[in-house]
């Protein structure tokens, strides 16, 4: 039997959490939902033990990312960038390839910078991107909606933190579902 090629495969997917930051966050439209499902998607990911990677843009000036997140991706270290794209975080994509990630599921903001911006660039070097659209966001709502749809358009697939999980699982009645149906109670 076939599986969809868009249905996520564990054996190449990680995390990409975009600069969840302490001083933008309080202005950010549902920002407890940002970090909410963003939490839910580590935590689940920490559990399926695969990988997450996470990055801060100019945190001299943005901050460091939220502690609650933190705390969550510990004893990661966070990969800085000056660049909107996360093409400019160090070697990350090289080391996504070098890898054989494939599929990368992103949550972070703001959706219509930082996120569009790495969307775009990971699917312009033939990544197949999953946006939690539960977990993005950017400071008007207006932003956040308009950036859904150019992600999409441009070969995004928009899914939901939960989604994104449940396909990692792929089975249920395993220790790793009883666990990640705790998360997302």
């Amino acid at each position: 039997m076939n599986t969809h090629p868009k249905i996520l495969n564990r054996n190449k997917t990680a995390l990409l959490v975009i600069d969840i930051q302490e001083r933008i966050l309080p202005v950010i439209f549902e920002y407890e939902r940002v970090v909410e499902n963003s939490l839910k998607l580590i935590n689940g990911f920490g559990i399926l033990n695969l990988p997450v990677y996470f990055t801060e843009q100019y945190p001299k000036g943005l901050g460091r990312t939220d502690p609650r997140l933190m705390a969550a991706l510990h004893p990661l270290a966070p990969m800085e960038k000056m660049t909107f794209s996360c093409s400019g975080a160090g070697n990350l994509f090289k080391e996504l390839r070098e890898k054989t990630l494939e599929q990368i599921v992103v949550c972070g903001v703001e959706s219509h910078v930082c996120v569009t911006q790495t969307v775009l660039d990971l699917l312009a070097n033939e990544f197949q991107v999953h946006v939690a659209a539960d977990a993005v966001s950017s400071r008007r709502k207006f932003d956040y909606d308009t950036a859904l749809r150019r992600m999409e358009k441009n070969g995004a697939e928009i899914s939901l933190a939960e989604s994104v999980l449940f396909e990692l699982l792929n089975i249920c009645g395993t220790d790793e579902f009883k666990a990640v149906s705790k998360l997302v109670k």
